[in-house]
């Protein structure tokens, strides 16, 4: 009996452990940033700036500089593959939520710098940041 009580604590204590490893990497790979940290960011030359929002939204407002890959779109999948995965990424949406998810398929597909904007283009308006619209 002690053995198997022994066996079962082992086995529960590695797999938290996997479960924490796991989740240590995620945190360290995709990081959310703040507007001001983001701006920073796009300072860089080689930063590729994503805007995962419909066409729609895109045309009402955007970042300067950003590309629009809809989430939503079918072809989505197929063309975040077509991003250079050696250059970092910054993503956005309208609040954070598609940024999220998107960021979470970059990075199992192999991207290895994904920053991810808190509280999407909404934040970036609130701080008083400028918006493009054509």
């Amino acid at each position: 009996m002690k053995r198997l009580i022994l066996f079962l604590c082992t086995l529960f204590s590695l797999s938290a452990t996997n479960c924490k490893g796991k989740d240590s990497s995620f945190k360290e790979t995709i990081k959310v940033v703040s507007p001001k940290v983001m701006q920073t960011l796009l300072a860089k030359d080689s930063i590729q700036l994503i805007d995962v929002r419909t066409p729609e939204e895109f045309e009402q407002g955007y970042i300067e500089g950003a590309q629009n890959i809809n989430y939503l779109s079918a072809t989505f999948n197929s063309d975040i593959k077509k991003l250079d995965k050696t250059k970092p990424v910054i993503l956005y949406c309208k609040s954070g939520g598609r940024s999220a998810k998107s960021s979470r398929k970059l990075l199992d597909i192999g991207f290895t710098e994904i920053y991810d904007l808190t509280g999407g283009i909404t934040r970036w308006k609130e701080e008083g940041f400028e918006i493009t619209i054509e």
